[in-house]
């Protein structure tokens, strides 16, 4: 386990080597948290996906995908790290927890271990993961659960969730009556049921989340003040011609349950310099904070790294535009 105090690390040296009181108003700008890490805050290594939870020690933690160099796209991704902090400014790398080759019904080449996520409940952390079955990767996707004891080490992959649609990025949400849901999509598809109180049986069928606008991937759910939020990575491009430079942006839509239906409100996050996105959002001391990547480390698009920005919610309800420190 090593600590960092993650300065920038030139290209250079890299190349060797997915509750605390509640900011309702849009005019609060007092921060319990007085600065953070410089973005990229995890600068060793390449990661993206970041899923942020805080758990009962006071910890926040990320648990991110990993972009092997040379990068092949996303097929080469293998390996999931967990970070945490408890200042947002000094950051542990607790190590690999995950990979490939300890997934029993796994594709048998590897790869393909793309955005994960984690959850918590009467004791045990369930780690949620996407990963295909067989060789033909496209359409043999399956969400894949490991368990522990612990938040940051000595996962064990129990099996998968039977009954859902092989879409990638799990997002799975306890709700404060402690009911589980979880969600999944891609390619413009999302979809979310409830699960079991064992947390790796579906509760029911899988449901389409209705009243999105233009949704690609990365569903991620967070509570506010009584609503719930489903943030999402759209489907923007270059080929927009609508005078935004670059790709993916995050949107979000609101609902008063969980599973919708969905009153679109817009983009809260502009595309970074990354072929893609994938966010998460979190209430860490007082603030909440929206979780995501770029590729400022390596300029390559499949050669990320995890960044994290201030966010917050105006008087209305709605989510201010997140502003990215560069």
């Amino acid at each position: 386990m090593k600590t960092y105090s993650y300065l920038i690390l030139t290209l250079a040296a890299l190349t060797l080597s997915c509750q605390s009181p509640k900011r309702t108003s849009s005019t609060e700008e007092q921060a319990t948290i007085d600065s953070m890490a410089p973005n990229p805050f995890i600068t060793h290594m390449y990661t993206a996906d970041p899923s942020a939870h805080v758990w009962a020690d006071g910890r926040l933690y990320v648990y991110a995908s990993h972009d092997i160099a040379p990068p092949r796209g996303c097929d080469l991704m293998d390996r999931y790290h967990v970070f945490s902090t408890d200042d947002m400014v000094n950051w542990t790398d607790h190590g690999e927890i995950l990979n490939s080759s300890q997934v029993p019904w796994g594709r048998k080449e590897g790869g393909f271990m793309w955005a994960p996520d984690c959850a918590y409940k009467d004791g045990t952390y369930y780690y949620y993961f996407p990963h295909p079955s067989d060789t033909e990767w496209n359409n043999s996707w399956k969400i894949g659960v490991a368990t522990s004891k612990h938040p940051a080490s000595d996962f064990t992959v129990q099996g998968y969730i039977e009954g859902m649609s092989p879409l990638i990025d799990p997002c799975v949400f306890v709700d404060d009556d402690g009911k589980p849901y979880i969600y999944n999509g891609g390619g413009g598809i999302c979809k979310g049921g409830k699960l079991k109180d064992n947390m790796v049986e579906l509760d029911g069928e899988m449901q389409d989340m209705v009243g999105l606008e233009d949704f690609h991937e990365a569903a991620w759910i967070h509570k506010h003040n009584g609503k719930y939020y489903l943030s999402y990575s759209d489907n923007h491009d270059e080929n927009w011609n609508d005078g935004v430079k670059g790709d993916n942006r995050m949107r979000y839509a609101i609902s008063d349950s969980p599973l919708g239906p969905w009153k679109s409100m817009g983009i809260y996050m502009e595309p970074t310099d990354s072929y893609t996105n994938h966010g998460s959002i979190v209430q860490y001391k007082g603030e909440w904070f929206a979780f995501y990547h770029n590729s400022a480390l390596s300029n390559h698009d499949w050669l990320r790294s995890i960044c994290v920005d201030r966010l917050y919610h105006n008087e209305d309800g709605t989510i201010r535009m997140v502003e990215q420190r560069k």
